[in-house]
């Protein structure tokens, strides 16, 4: 039996111990196993208590259980669930008696929802955004995974299909079934307005600003500077807790140290380096090198300073804003404008050790993110799949707008329709012939 026809089952709710765990199962066998362990089958989606026993009769847990008959379930197969006390014990015997079943096994990582996709269920883009529902670590990034699963994206790419078939329909039979009556003799410029129209809209979509990839990645700020600057300490202020460790002496931090904050519903990521400078130890010095690297790539560089004798060295196009450290020591030196050049034009002065300032560092990286997902919390496109396949689509309207031939205009449009297949993960050659027959009632 081919993998795919097996039963799987899995736990579907937290690691035990729990006060209640979940265990689903999917597949053929779903029925079969419910009436035998339960030794009933409920009546659709109604919860119901039952004594669970194994195929030796012995008792396993007193749980409720539901039954949900496909295609009317979460992967289009017939589906059970079990709702038990969430102790190991309990998971191990029920696990257990589930795999004493033939073909019946535990199942792979993303094997349900993988289910759904195939029998119909899910787009991709409802997959991924599934994915990152469930790894979303802010509200905004929940928000955005919401919309995604609810077919933010899909949604409008089968609409797009749908129309690019329209227009093939109006060009293959202008090809291929002229001399037909009912077929009207010019096809090509309706066609071809559908398609100018279609071209523009996904090209609006590429061309917003909002950057709703990112959001989920989330932004990259590197703390950076020179050995002994309070790196470290305006680490753990930022953090509200002990990530990293504080020393007085020079060179402490040896390799990256990050932790994931979320300032308003962003998700930002901040990142503690070693001190920059020149030095003979080789472990230091490594660190040194990954610092300069990690701080390049980074989206925002804070350049952490105790005077401003210190230029920001570190490569890389991101915004670099000075931070001038220990204002609270009587000996700083003031400020003087134009020392201490960055990229950014940003200065501030904290006490990272006292607080004095952070509150306006925070506000000052709040905005700053506000500016750089910009309005990418309502945009459609989520992860750089989607937009290189949107990219692929917009450019094969383009050709056929631009073709020579009727043949090459099919072929591009063929080529439009296979990327928004792609980006759903429903390719079928078949449509474009359905749409002629059933719309123009060829060969009656």
């Amino acid at each position: 039996m081919h993998p795919r026809d097996h039963t799987i089952f899995a736990l579907s709710s937290g690691r035990p111990p729990n006060a209640i765990s979940v265990v689903r199962v999917s597949g053929a066998h779903a029925g079969t196993i419910l009436n035998v362990l339960a030794g009933k089958t409920p009546l659709p989606r109604m919860a119901t208590r039952a004594l669970i026993r194994n195929a030796n009769q012995e008792p396993i847990d007193d749980a409720v259980v539901l039954w949900f008959p496909g295609p009317a379930s979460a992967t289009g197969e017939d589906v059970t669930e079990f709702h038990v006390h969430g102790g190991r014990a309990v998971l191990g015997a029920l696990f257990a008696a589930l795999s004493s079943f033939e073909n019946t096994r535990a199942a792979e990582p993303g094997e349900f929802s993988r289910r759904a996709f195939e029998n119909g269920k899910l787009d991709l883009t409802e997959a991924e955004g599934l994915d990152d529902l469930i790894h979303a670590d802010t509200d905004r990034q929940r928000r955005q995974a919401l919309r995604q699963l609810k077919g933010l994206l899909g949604d409008r790419a089968r609409s797009w299909r749908a129309r690019i078939i329209e227009a093939s329909a109006l060009i293959e039979a202008g090809i291929d079934f002229s001399d037909e009556g009912d077929v009207a003799a010019e096809l090509v410029a309706p066609a071809l307005a559908k398609i100018k129209a279609l071209h523009g809209e996904i090209a609006e979509v590429l061309a917003a600003q909002g950057r709703s990839e990112r959001l989920r990645d989330g932004l990259v700020v590197a703390i950076a500077g020179p050995p002994n600057v309070g790196k470290s300490t305006l680490m753990n202020q930022l953090a509200r807790r002990e990530v990293a460790i504080v020393s007085p002496h020079a060179g402490t931090t040896r390799d990256i140290i990050e932790v994931q904050l979320d300032l308003d519903g962003y998700p930002v990521t901040v990142i503690d380096t070693a001190g920059i400078r020149a030095t003979e130890d080789p472990v230091e010095r490594e660190g040194v090198r990954r610092a300069r690297a990690r701080a390049a790539e980074a989206d925002l560089v804070l350049w952490l300073v105790e005077d401003d004798s210190h230029d920001a060295a570190v490569e890389g196009a991101a915004p670099v804003w000075m931070v001038r450290n220990k204002s609270d020591l009587s000996a700083l030196k003031p400020h003087v404008a134009g020392m201490g050049r960055t990229r950014g034009n940003r200065y501030f002065e904290i006490s990272a050790s006292r607080g004095d300032g952070l509150q306006e560092l925070m506000v000052a990286l709040v905005r700053h993110a506000e500016d750089y997902f910009g309005s990418g919390e309502g945009g459609l496109i989520s992860r750089e799949r989607q937009r290189t396949l949107l990219r692929e689509t917009a450019a094969s309207l383009q050709r056929s707008m631009d073709g020579k031939g009727e043949e090459l205009v099919a072929e591009d449009l063929r080529a439009a329709a296979d990327s928004l297949g792609r980006l759903l993960g429903r390719v079928d050659v078949e449509d474009i012939l359905n749409k002629i027959f059933r719309e123009f009632c060829i060969g009656k």
